[in-house]
This record gives C-alpha cells, sequence and structure tokens, in this order.
C-alpha cells in the first residue's frame, strides 16, 4: 500500500493530465525567469498552500513532504550565503564569507527550491501515471511505445525494491551478516546487485513477451481505443484560473507586502 495515496479526491485529481502538464510546465518557467526575491518567496508560499489543500493527501504526511524541503531549502541558501561573492560583507572566517548579495541570493534560491518541488509535487500527487500517459497519447500523440514502456518501467520499480526488502530479510534469517569495509562493500554488491538484476532482467523479459504476445507492436493503430479515454472538462478551466491567481496574488503580494524590497538579486 502506498502511503502517500490521497485519502481524498479534490476538483484537481479530475482535471486533464496533459493541461496539468503544461500548466506545471509554464510555471516551471516563470519561477526560473525570477529574480525578484518577494516574487519567489511569495511563489514559494502560495504554491505550498495549495499544496496542502489540494493535494488530497493527508496532513501529516504532508508535513514529511516539507521536511525535504525545508533540508534543500537550508543545503542550498547556506551554500550560496558561505561561498557567494558580495562586497557588503556581513562576517568572514577562513573559506567562508557571508556578504549582504550573498546571503539575499541564497534566500532567493532556497525559496526557488520550495517553489519548484511545490510545484511539482502538485502534478505528481494528483495525477496517476497511467491516466498521464494515456493522456499524452491521446493528447499530445505520445508513440505507444514509449509511453508503454514508461508505464511498465513505473510498474517493475516497486516490485525491485520487494525484491530487495525479502532477499535482505532471508539472509538475516540464514544468519548473514555483512562484512564493514571495502571488502564488504563488494561483498553486497556480490548478494544483492547482481541478484535483483538478474531478476529485473527476467521480469521485464516477460513483459516484453507478454506484450508481443497481445500483438503489441508499438505502433500507432488507426483504430485505437482505450480503456481510460481522456477528455477536457471544466475542471482545466478551473486549474488554468487557479495557478493563474497563485501567480498573480504572488506578483500583486510582492509589489504591495515586499519583505526585503531589493528588486533584483543579480544586481544588488
Amino acid at each position: 500500500m502506498n502511503i502517500w495515496n490521497p485519502v481524498r479526491i479534490t476538483w484537481l485529481h479530475r482535471a486533464n493530465p496533459v493541461v496539468k502538464l503544461g500548466l506545471i510546465c509554464a510555471l516551471f518557467f516563470m519561477t526560473v525567469l525570477t529574480h525578484d526575491l518577494d516574487f519567489v518567496m511569495y511563489q514559494a508560499f502560495i504554491f505550498m498552500i495549495c499544496l496542502v489543500v489540494l493535494s488530497g493527501v493527508k496532513p501529516w504526511k504532508m508535513m514529511l513532504f516539507f521536511i525535504p524541503f525545508l533540508l534543500a531549502f537550508i543545503s542550498s541558501a547556506s551554500s550560496m550565503m558561505l561561498f557567494g561573492k558580495g562586497e557588503t560583507i556581513w562576517w568572514e572566517w577562513g573559506l567562508f564569507r557571508v556578504s549582504e548579495e550573498s546571503f539575499y541570493r541564497g534566500l532567493h534560491l532556497g525559496f526557488k527550491g520550495i517553489a519548484f518541488a511545490s510545484e511539482g509535487l502538485l502534478l505528481v500527487t494528483t495525477t496517476s501515471s497511467v491516466d498521464l500517459f494515456y493522456s499524452l497519447m491521446q493528447k499530445l500523440r505520445l508513440a505507444p511505445k514509449y509511453a508503454y514502456s514508461f508505464m511498465a518501467s513505473i510498474r517493475l520499480l516497486p516490485m525491485v525494491w520487494e525484491e530487495y526488502v525479502i532477499r535482505r530479510q532471508a539472509l538475516k534469517v540464514r544468519g548473514v551478516r555483512p562484512i564493514r569495509g571495502v571488502r564488504g562493500m563488494v561483498n553486497r554488491a556480490g548478494m544483492y546487485v547482481v541478484p535483483l538484476l538478474a531478476q529485473s532482467i527476467r521480469r521485464a523479459h516477460r513483459v516484453a513477451a507478454a506484450m508481443e504476445a497481445k500483438q503489441f507492436d508499438g505502433e500507432r493503430a488507426k483504430a485505437r481505443t482505450y480503456y481510460y479515454p481522456s477528455r477536457y472538462s471544466r475542471y482545466d478551466l478551473l486549474v488554468i484560473g487557479l495557478l493563474a491567481a497563485a501567480a498573480c496574488c504572488a506578483y500583486m503580494a510582492a509589489g504591495y507586502f515586499p519583505w526585503f524590497g531589493i528588486g533584483d538579486v543579480r544586481f544588488d
């Protein structure tokens, strides 16, 4: 059972995956091209709120999502603060030097990371891989050989983890203890990597044989039908309106309620 499955279905789940993918890509470009610290900070906050409200994931599980956010913010921001260039020096010790310019650029980089993560998780938590690839095949004419290959690989990933857990438990039952050092690393590679790789190759071969037995040749048939039809609906307009409003709110908040008011961090 996947602990990240939503406990409730929101209207964002019902929107067309292609529409959501296009909007998220547009938001990515907007965040990349944003050099105003206040604007990118409000983007991070607003999209985090959208993620909590519309993902359908339990709040305590969503808090686990925010732990990597915080770690990424601290690591990226501190690296830029300690090693970035600047003229107004606030603190210096050996190789470490914190300037006013590097401090604000570090905050800018950290908030960008949070904004990217929130935007990406809006798509990941509200869209299943099957719906996404079926929509790509039907709406964007993605070749079935690529779509089904991706779906099969995604389906096989959890099986690899299950095989790893089973093998680790079997070795513990047999009393096999790992050896420390370089020799232990080589030994563990032989005990885990080789069997898992061999099992994955066998499983992939069985999937390929099954698809070939069903006469799947990877080409797009002229009269192909789909078990999961992908359609546009009114929820797509709601998604467009919501994400456009979120971006506008972040821009207006940065203009009317600036926290830093330094403008472009590249030239300060």
